[in-house]
């Protein structure tokens, strides 16, 4: 006999990255384990997908480097409700007498782990042995560095790209009409090919549309001057590359996505690990029936539900939809005997979807070799250089970027006081040289590129490294990515699958972005809405980025 309550949905959900597990805890907070049975599976034993911290001999290493920012309201209470923004002074701002604006009640990180921190940004870009700002800002160090000649022909070059527009059906068009030829051709072009591995004009326009947006000339002029105005902007009035302030997670990103994770857990959700989705089978009616994931063991595992949410590859979604419908195994109750295949144009569709992977090298040092000539106190002896990030423009490096760990929290180092935890990012293909180094021989390579960089005197100044691979970081925008709406469509036609994330939707999504993804979705999955436009609609409305 039925006691009254509502029979459950039952939620399976791909993937413990920031997609997946905003999903989890959209379903189950304020008492939603009432209404769903959620159920997150995780193909690694590590939450966060690449927003994950991973630690190392008492040092932590950011994955790609999190600013926690959104013009999304909902983002940054949703950040705020799980890490509480910090209400004392944290270890580095006590030493050195740093302000933020810290929130009343709020937690001492010298105290508790569990707390969001306020940091200041700084980042810049190494070019031809310059240190200029990033993004490029019309400043004196910029003209200095470029020298008078080079000065003029950029700015007309930039005024010729206000008169004569080119189309925008590439990547470099779209960096010439906001920059000009001359500043593309020095701080894009060659940064952009190391990165893809592919030159601009080979690129959709659609990933600087989503990237950058409103980033240009003028957007960097309007900026400089309404910095030196009193009034006080509002955060939606900035583009987000612009942005001088963030929040950061104490221990690292990483640290966030498991304080949701045990939320899930605490709150009736269930979190299974080592589990890698191989399978999606079918119902009689072409909707999702069941997932089919290898455990830890070894095992094959199914795992029927009402609903499915996935984050996994697009690549490898579509390609465990078409290996269930040609699966010689006894179909579980209600699995269709024969469901359709996937059409062979959206198998080619999905496996021509390209990728770029990275790699990151850590490196301890005792010292950096750079000064720190700017207005922002920092740590050390002598003081760091106060960059999050060192943009690495010139095309004579392999190392695309630099991160300094102490400055994104002090708390990721060790020994903050006397050693600079840094990481070397390396824009590479899964497979390829570079990938298959031995971690001696990347350990190598970088410590070289730093010497020649004059970043660091030499090999006696590195006192321990780690090496991190970091597959299908980056989904690109070329080769069959310009048949992804015919493939958005395939998939939607399944009706209960909803594809959120970045790999998810093969979209290089911010975090914040995977996070609006999810929610989206699981909106649709509470008030029964069919059509998944808002789902996919998410970074690629210049509103959505640029304007609250």
């Amino acid at each position: 006999m039925s006691d009254g309550k509502a029979e459950k949905k039952s939620v399976a959900i791909i993937g413990g990255g920031p997609a997946g597990l905003t999903a989890a805890w959209e379903l189950l907070k304020d008492g939603g384990a009432d209404k769903y049975d959620v159920t997150v599976l995780e193909a690694t034993r590590e939450f966060g997908g690449i927003s994950r911290t991973v630690k190392h001999n008492g040092n932590r290493m950011d994955i790609g480097g999190h600013r926690f920012f959104s013009k999304d309201d909902r983002i940054m209470d949703w950040w705020k409700n799980i890490l509480p923004l910090q209400g004392a002074p944290s270890y580095d701002d006590k030493r050195l007498g740093r302000h933020h604006d810290l929130e009343p009640g709020g937690p001492d990180p010298e105290k508790t782990d569990k707390v969001m921190l306020k940091r200041h940004r700084v980042s810049r870009i190494f070019w031809n042995q310059h240190f200029l700002d990033y993004p490029i800002s019309l400043s004196p160090s910029l003209f200095k560095a470029l020298g008078f000649k080079l000065t003029m022909k950029a700015g007309f070059s930039y005024l010729w790209s206000m008169i004569h527009k080119l189309p925008e059906d590439n990547l470099e068009n779209f960096y010439i009409n906001r920059f000009g030829r001359q500043l593309y051709s020095m701080f894009f072009e060659g940064y952009t090919e190391k990165l893809w591995g592919r030159h601009p004009r080979e690129i959709s326009a659609d990933w600087g549309a989503q990237r950058v947006k409103g980033l240009s000339v003028v957007a960097v002029l309007k900026n400089a001057i309404q910095k030196l105005m009193p009034k006080k902007r509002d955060s939606s009035e900035v583009e987000t590359s612009l942005i001088e302030e963030f929040w950061y997670p104490k221990l690292g990103p990483g640290q966030l996505w498991e304080t949701v994770e045990s939320q899930v857990v605490d709150n009736g959700g269930k979190v299974l690990t080592d589990a890698n989705v191989v399978e999606l089978r079918q119902k009689d009616d072409g909707s999702i029936a069941s997932v089919v994931y290898i455990d830890g063991n070894g095992q094959r595992v199914e795992l029927a539900a009402d609903q499915f949410i996935s984050s996994m590859p697009v690549k490898d979604l579509v390609n465990a939809i078409n290996k269930a419908a040609k699966d010689d195994d006894v179909p579980a109750q209600g699995v269709a005997a024969k469901p359709a295949a996937v059409p062979a144009e959206m198998v080619k569709v999905a496996n021509g979807l390209p990728y770029r992977d990275f790699v990151t090298v850590g490196l301890l040092v005792k010292h950096l070799r750079l000064k720190n000539t700017t207005d922002t106190p920092t740590l050390g002896n002598p003081p760091i250089v106060p960059d999050c990030w060192i943009y690495v423009q010139d095309p004579g490096y392999k190392v695309g970027r630099i991160q300094i760990f102490n400055n994104w929290s002090p708390y990721l180092v060790k020994d903050v006081d006397d050693t600079v935890w840094i990481g070397l990012e390396y824009f590479c293909e899964e497979g390829d040289d570079f990938w298959n180094m031995t971690d001696e021989e990347a350990t190598d390579l970088a410590i070289k590129e730093l010497t020649r960089m004059r970043v660091i005197n030499g090999p006696d100044e590195v006192l321990d490294s780690h090496r991190e691979h970091v597959k299908k970081a980056y989904p690109a925008y070329f080769d069959t990515y310009t048949q992804m709406p015919e493939l958005i469509d395939y998939l939607d036609s399944f009706g209960n699958l909803y594809c959120v994330g970045r790999n998810g939707q093969h979209r290089y999504n911010n975090q914040d972005h995977s996070m609006a993804t999810a929610m989206e979705a699981v909106s649709n999955i509470k008030s029964g809405r069919e059509d998944k436009k808002n789902v996919w609609s998410v970074n690629t409305e210049k509103s959505y980025h640029e304007e609250k």
